[in-house]
């Protein structure tokens, strides 16, 4: 049995000392990449520096730049200090380990724009408890994570766009070269994340340059908006620069704009929520990856919220606008919907519902379907658990993110959740994250269950199946089967046409 007296590790760049408590070895702030400024600002991430003696690895590094006071209110907390330099990660790993464990690499999400690996829903210790080295990453976002400019493309000789992604795929990379060092199994990573780190999920999963650097996913509230396509996203990078005075942009009077001068930029400036398709790291779409059944070949847990719908503000989505759309536009088309939402009254309600499922809980049967022609177990979810003190709070269900403290068993170090659960809340919160961890530890391609309150059976041999965890808001699992079939169907057909920010 092993049981390291401190947390001194030996990695491939040097020796780092991390913290000791209540049982777990604790390790913040390692970096993973060099520094992306200068000269590296907007190129693929570089090896990280490798350093004499012992290095501290005892605290958060900073995010990448981006709207505090926006991740406080929406994004799970105080993201901390802000620097382009930010590649860093962060590691738990019990103290006591009998063999190396399963690996969880969380990516935050937060539209590509805000976020960090360092916010207190994501702390580690209650995952690691179960037996797992849980592993919190930081990636470049904003336009620092996300942009294509002429000048840059014709410098660097490829097309470089996603450099946010880029960023997960290194930090892939150096778990895979050092993670046996902190207790873990480079054999069996599990990537899991929610909403744009869901996104980021199945965009590995597509991607060529991550082949063998994950071997599960959990795709959380991922959603159906396509990729950027590669001439905005040019387009965009040209309107940028013209914002700065730079109409004939040069790659070098690029690098030389302030770091800090981009995560304000609104409207038609800001990046989309998406990756930008055309690059080396997504040559195609990502949903055309999924349709056409060429992502990586592994189990996946994938699902979505009750009241998805709940995010749509952030995005600009009137819901009982889109209804009055398509009254005026697609009477036939809105006819076919009233008759899949039958007693559901109001244009404000009906649109609720509509744009949740369009944008979001339609993705869950693409993976599924994508999953079944791989030949890989696909475990799908529908999460309608709400506190019993926040009812009235959370009057539609399950939030956008709601989630995340309970897959982490956080719900006491999560805002605002650790104001009013309960014991039962918390109970309830423990059968999820043990759902998680049973996945991580166990799943393979043959596997056809995992344990739980209710034996929750994957999508195998053709079987369309889900596990409702919540009923109602209320606890309670349950199996389901053809969830949702019928509209979820219509929508995966008009996907393409109709989920657009625009």
């Amino acid at each position: 049995m092993e049981n390291p007296s401190t947390a001194l590790v030996h990695t491939r760049q040097g020796s780092l000392l991390g913290c000791s408590e209540e049982g777990f070895h604790i390790w913040r702030g390692i970096p993973f990449a060099a520094p992306p400024t200068g000269e590296l600002r907007w190129r693929a991430p570089q090896p990280p520096q490798s350093w004499q003696g012992v290095r501290m690895a005892d605290s958060f590094s900073a995010a990448s730049w981006q709207n505090s006071e926006y991740c406080q209110q929406v994004g799970g907390g105080d993201p901390g200090q802000f620097s382009e330099d930010c590649l860093y990660l962060n590691i738990w790993s019990p103290a006591t380990r009998k063999k190396p464990l399963p690996v969880m690499v969380w990516l935050h999400g937060g539209g590509f724009t805000i976020g960090s690996g360092g916010l207190a829903p994501y702390d580690g210790k209650a995952l690691a408890a179960r037996g797992v080295v849980l592993v919190t990453v930081n990636y470049r976002l904003g336009h620092l994570g996300f942009f294509a400019h002429p000048a840059l493309e014709a410098q660097a000789g490829e097309r470089l766009y996603n450099f946010g992604l880029l960023d997960q795929i290194a930090a892939l990379r150096w778990v895979q070269e050092n993670i046996a060092a902190f207790g873990g199994d480079a054999a069996n990573v599990t990537l899991f994340g929610e909403s744009a780190g869901g996104r980021s999920v199945m965009a590995l999963m597509a991607s060529p340059l991550a082949t063998g650097l994950f071997h599960k996913g959990i795709i959380q509230s991922s959603y159906t908006l396509p990729d950027t396509p590669r001439a905005t996203a040019l387009a965009k990078g040209k309107a940028v620069a013209a914002h700065f005075g730079l109409q004939n942009a040069t790659a070098d009077q690029l690098r030389a704009l302030p770091a800090d001068a981009f995560w304000s930029l609104d409207g038609a400036l800001k990046i989309a929520p998406t990756p930008i398709a055309g690059d080396s790291v997504s040559p195609e779409p990502m949903l055309d990856t999924f349709f056409a059944g060429r992502q990586h070949s592994m189990p996946v847990i994938v699902g979505s919220n009750s009241d998805e719908a709940s995010v749509m503000a952030e995005f600009g989505v009137d819901l009982a606008g889109q209804i009055e759309k398509l009254r005026r536009e697609q009477r036939l088309g809105l006819g076919l919907i009233r008759l899949l939402y039958p007693g559901v009254k109001g244009d404000a309600e009906l649109g609720r519902q509509v744009c949740r499922d369009m944008a979001f809980t339609t993705l869950g049967l693409v993976v599924m379907q994508a999953q079944q022609r791989v030949g890989q177990p696909c475990w799908r979810y529908w999460f309608d658990y709400v506190a019993e003190a926040a009812h009235d709070v959370y009057v539609n269900g399950a939030w956008h993110g709601n989630e995340v403290p309970y897959v982490f068993d956080n719900l006491l170090l999560a805002e605002p959740s650790n104001r009013y659960v309960n014991a039962r809340d918390l109970a309830f919160a423990a059968h999820i994250a043990d759902y998680w961890v049973a996945f991580a530890a166990h799943a393979t391609r043959h596997s056809d269950a995992l344990p739980g309150p209710v034996n929750w059976k994957a999508c195998v041999r053709g079987r369309d199946r889900l596990l409702r965890i919540g009923l109602n808001k209320h606890a309670g699992f349950r199996m389901a089967n053809r969830f949702m079939r019928a509209r979820l169907s219509l929508f995966r057909r008009v996907m393409h046409q109709h989920v657009k920010l625009d």
